[in-house]
């Protein structure tokens, strides 16, 4: 007796958020400066409405994944936020090239993700 084995193959292709650590610190794909806020509460945002606007959320887009030490976070909103390392992660609406990080210090509270 004779069997043909019939296989069916999938390709899923997945969208991949690429971060990576430019001059020491952690930027998006684009080359964007990343950051974080001294006033969040752990893995909780604490940057909303005006805040928001100058420091907008990393916020996860459908298909990204992440690597080590990046997870996801709820926002009021009901998206959903990036933190990495256990803290939500921001950019800085004054930078306006990649590798600026014109917001490190900031208030003393903003911080650029340094490795």
């Amino acid at each position: 007796m004779t069997r043909l084995l019939v296989c069916s193959l999938t390709i899923v292709s997945l969208a991949a958020a690429t971060t990576a650590f430019a001059a020491g610190m952690l930027t998006d794909s684009k080359g964007m400066t990343l950051y974080t806020f001294d006033k969040d509460k752990g893995k909780v945002s604490s940057c909303y409405g005006e805040c928001a606007k100058l420091w907008p959320p990393y916020v996860v887009q459908k298909g990204e994944k992440m690597g080590k030490d990046w997870a996801k976070t709820k926002r009021k909103d009901g998206s959903m936020q990036w933190t990495y390392d256990g803290h939500p992660i921001y950019y800085y609406a004054n930078d306006k090239k990649a590798g600026d990080a014109t917001g490190d210090g900031k208030g003393g509270v903003w911080h650029v993700v340094k490795e």
